[in-house]
């Protein structure tokens, strides 16, 4: 098994055994050895059948089998059926081999691809280099609407070196370039694909059915290139957005796993008998104080607002304990670039109040704060603040902003609202798409020329120590400097009936970071007295 240490040697070579080398790398042997590792359990010997019905959390007539336009939790979820990238992911987001057996590079910033022999996709077509020329290069097109066009567009070019041998050369080094094939959208799809009213991609399902926000029927793909790699016959994704019809059709048995259960109902999950599963991940609600218009322009401001944070209080009673605290900077505390070493910012009302009166905020009028129910957990964070703002004297209007289009004609375009963030693949990647002065989603425009600096440095740094203490030293800028203020890191809550063996928890969040169909499998043994309910 790969671990981090081991893509760092040789040029951060990311290699397995052949494929067709009595298949030493096979989905199930890797699975195994992963959850033994991390969780130390391996539990029982997987059945292969049965079907399975999830619900998940979004829907809508947009949904879409394009893997390059996908943008939603469901979407996310029939990739990850229908289509293999060249990296997965693991437990702990590190990136593993997929489609591409052997990706190396002597400078970070070439990067050679040995892909797997004898991968066809569903309609019979073998895997070629052609494949992933197309499937890469149209992520660059503006016009396909792609949501990872911004990563593409790092990459100068990609060409084939043979009929399973690419070459991807990037503007500039990046040794985190690994974890971005490893985003859901750079699934690989057959050369020249312009039509997505089925999905054909080199997954472990095979499309039988889709229909737009509403459900999709996946079938076991009986030639998928890692035979051992998917248990259950059949799985029906249907999407639920409102949260109690879902929960009941769990409690129900209408469905077998749901995605997203409210930390309020855990414990009458739990009750009846069903389980729940915790995920630690990097997800957070934030607040973004721009710093280019506004009361943000004054530093004492920011940190004034970020000493209102009462985090004890946001734990308790927002997310219920389903949390861990967060420290105003992106990375969770499980992370393994996490910086230990910042001072907590403690909940201090008298200190802000200084701040405020010193910098004549107590007597101003402010620009309003902005949330929504679709940032989770903003709109109560929202009153917390306003509460404890009203006490030392502060008037701070909250403006709620219904959920729908709340990311589109809201998010970053006040000087002060919450935004709500996913667990990125790497800390590379968090910095880039939120921190760096060009980010794409920089929400406190914040510009330090220092820390894209270290971004620069760490990119092209193959000592690991040494790129972890650029990290440190990032987090602590971001920490001290940027007008981001984040409280909590948010547990993923994902229910389930304790026939489905096979869940474990996962950094990337919801549902095993929406690829939990390759993992689970059907157990209709009868389950021992007061055996339900505990993790997997």
């Amino acid at each position: 098994m790969l671990n981090r240490r081991d893509m760092m040697k040789q040029g951060a070579r990311l290699a397995t055994a052949s494929f067709c080398a009595a298949r030493s790398w096979s989905h199930t042997a890797f699975a195994a050895a992963s959850s033994a590792s991390v969780y130390g359990q391996t539990g029982p010997t997987p059945r292969v059948g049965g079907h399975v019905r999830a619900a998940s959390t979004t829907g809508s007539l947009s949904d879409t089998l394009d893997p390059a336009r996908q943008s939603m939790a469901t979407d996310y979820i029939r990739g990850n059926m229908f289509y293999d990238g060249l990296v997965t992911l693991d437990e702990t987001l590190t990136p593993r081999p997929a489609l591409a057996e052997l990706l190396e590079s002597t400078d970070f910033k070439t990067w050679h691809i040995q892909l797997r022999k004898g991968v066809c996709f569903h309609d019979g077509a073998p895997l070629t280099s052609a494949d992933v020329v197309y499937s890469i290069l149209r992520h660059k097109d503006p016009t396909v609407g792609s949501q990872v066009h911004y990563q593409a567009m790092a990459m100068h070019s990609v060409r084939e070196d043979g009929p399973l041998r690419v070459i991807i050369e990037l503007e500039a080094a990046n040794i985190a370039f690994p974890s971005i094939l490893g985003l859901i959208n750079f699934a690989i799809i057959r050369n020249g694909t312009t039509q997505f009213d089925k999905a054909n991609g080199t997954g472990p399902f095979v499309c039988a059915a889709f229909q737009a926000g509403v459900q999709s029927l996946a079938l076991r793909n009986t030639n998928f290139w890692n035979p051992g790699g998917v248990w259950v016959d059949s799985l029906e994704l249907i999407s639920i957005s409102d949260d109690m019809a879902r929960h009941n059709a769990l409690l129900s048995g209408d469905v077998d796993i749901i995605a997203a259960v409210d930390p309020r109902l855990v414990a009458l999950v739990r009750e009846r008998g069903l389980a729940v599963m915790e995920s630690p991940t990097g997800t957070y609600t934030n607040l973004a104080i721009r710093q280019d218009v506004g009361p943000g322009q004054n530093p004492d401001f920011i940190r004034a607002m970020k000493l209102l944070f009462n985090r004890n209080q946001m734990r308790d009673s927002i997310y219920l304990g389903f949390c861990r605290m967060g420290n105003d900077q992106p990375l969770p505390p499980e992370h393994r670039d996490f910086n230990a070493h910042l001072p907590q910012t403690q909940y201090d009302p008298d200190q802000a109040k200084f701040l405020f009166k010193r910098s004549g905020f107590l007597n101003q009028s402010l620009p309003p704060l902005i949330c929504s129910p679709a940032a989770n957990g903003s709109v109560e964070m929202a009153v917390l603040l306003q509460n404890d703002a009203r006490r030392i004297g502060l008037q701070l209007d909250v403006r709620r902003m219904p959920a729908d289009g709340y990311w589109s004609q809201s998010w970053m375009r006040f000087p002060m609202g919450f935004g709500n963030v996913n667990p990125r693949a790497s800390a590379d990647m968090t910095f880039a798409l939120s921190f760096a002065s060009a980010a794409p989603w920089n929400e406190s425009h914040w510009h330090n020329p220092q820390f894209d600096e270290l971004l620069a440095l760490s990119r092209s740094e193959p000592n690991e120590a040494k790129r972890h203490a650029l990290y440190d030293d990032m987090q602590t800028l971001i920490h001290t400097d940027a007008g981001i203020g984040i409280p909590t890191f948010i547990t993923s809550l994902d229910g389930y009936h304790t026939r489905i063996k096979g869940l474990h928890p996962h950094q990337g969040g919801q549902l095993m970071g929406y690829n939990f169909a390759r993992s689970i499998w059907v157990d209709d043994a009868p389950t021992p007295t007061g055996s339900a309910g505990g993790q997997p």
